[in-house]
């Protein structure tokens, strides 16, 4: 069982292997799925401690995904995420997310707009 003391020191660690990376840190790769269709990731560093980065899903019957976020790290971390894709057989969905992690608790609001127009907004609130 991991104490508070041991898990700072284990959040220093990675923030300081992350760290270590520097401003220009980035990663891109592509890979193929089990059933044929094609993943693309790219993320960066901007050096401010903001990450972005992107997503791309085509499958192997023709559909394709698209996603994009963006963390800002600090006291409160917040992150900011957006997609959209088509189905095999062309029908558009989309949706945003936006959440904040802080040190007590952590929110987040989305909403989605599926494949007839039909719009759908949440929200969460967890608590430690």
């Amino acid at each position: 069982m991991l104490t508070s003391f041991k898990f700072s020191l284990l959040s220093l660690a990675a923030l300081v292997a992350v760290s270590a990376a520097g401003p220009a840190a980035a990663e891109e790769w592509t890979r193929t799925t089990p059933r044929g269709g094609q993943i693309s990731r790219s993320v960066s560093n901007d050096g401010n401690g903001v990450y972005s980065g992107t997503t791309t899903r085509t499958g192997a019957n023709g559909g394709n995904y698209t996603s994009s976020s963006s963390c800002g790290a600090g006291v409160v971390t917040r992150c900011s995420r957006s997609y959209s894709g088509v189905t095999a057989n062309s029908k558009t969905f989309s949706g945003q997310r936006l959440s904040a992690h802080g040190p007590y608790s952590t929110r987040s609001v989305g909403s989605f707009t599926g494949p007839g127009g039909n719009r759908y907004v949440g929200f969460r609130r967890f608590r430690r």
